[in-house]
């Protein structure tokens, strides 16, 4: 999954989209409101993007309340003709820290009004589950703060999710910012990865984006090959028994 913000060109944004090899494509709506100073340039681009194949996911990114988000979740699906959306409700400025209680009370109505929801979500098991509960079918916590940039900070409690829950489809959203980031995501058996400034922000975001193509396929050969087992002391890759004996 890819995000379509802060790119220095169009023209970029659309090579870089190509170069990935993503599936989904994000856009938050308040941009898509304010798509007239691109001169329309973001609407052909979904367009065509739906033509490919790819799909469109809105966001309601900058929501600070589950009302907000919600609000713009209708507004979302009357202009893009979709029922996917993806709820973010911040509730720490400093963080960026999705708010549980009002991402739960978001996610609730929503689900009632029939959208799929892909909520942005902290990496904490009991409210995971209570977002599935709530009739979320996807779910898309943290690796870190958004736009960090530091990768996986709690590979721990990721592991625990993909333990706990291993039927649901789990995308890692939010804090990486190198390709080896999302190849250990896709190791630890996520299903994908979410990306906007880790490609945006590159000196060369095509080439970024490429770069991260190849990480999320490396990282998901690998959980399906099988990753060895960390072991707490070496273990010799040669065999040892039948060594010949010097005696004397």
């Amino acid at each position: 999954m890819i995000g379509t913000a802060g790119y220095p060109s169009p023209a970029v944004l659309r090579d870089a989209i190509a170069a990935s090899g993503a599936a989904v494509v994000t856009v938050g709506l308040r941009r898509t409101l304010a798509a007239a100073g691109d001169n329309g340039f973001l609407g052909e681009l979904l367009t065509e993007l739906r033509a490919r194949g790819l799909h469109l996911l809105p966001n309601t990114a900058g929501c600070r309340s589950a009302r907000e988000a919600v609000a713009l979740a209708h507004m979302a699906r009357e202009l893009h003709g979709t029922r996917w959306i993806k709820l973010e409700v911040v509730g720490d400025e400093h963080t960026l820290q999705p708010d549980p209680w009002g991402t739960l009370e978001a996610a609730t109505e929503l689900v009632r009004a029939g959208f799929a929801v892909f909520p942005y979500c902290t990496d904490d098991l009991v409210s995971c589950q209570r977002l599935l509960d709530a009739g979320c079918e996807l779910l898309m916590p943290w690796g870190a703060p958004i736009g960090s940039g530091q990768g996986l900070l709690n590979p721990w409690a990721l592991r625990t999710l993909r333990a706990r829950l291993p039927g649901v489809p789990l995308v890692v959203d939010a804090g990486i910012g190198a390709p080896s980031h999302a190849a250990q995501a896709l190791e630890l058996g996520f299903d994908a990865v979410l990306l906007n400034s880790a490609v945006s922000q590159a000196r060369d975001p095509v080439a970024m984006a490429s770069a991260f193509g190849d990480a999320v396929r490396a990282g998901r050969l690998a959980f399906e090959a099988g990753v060895m087992a960390p072991q707490d002391m070496a273990v010799a890759s040669t065999p040892v028994a039948g060594r010949p004996l010097l005696i004397g």
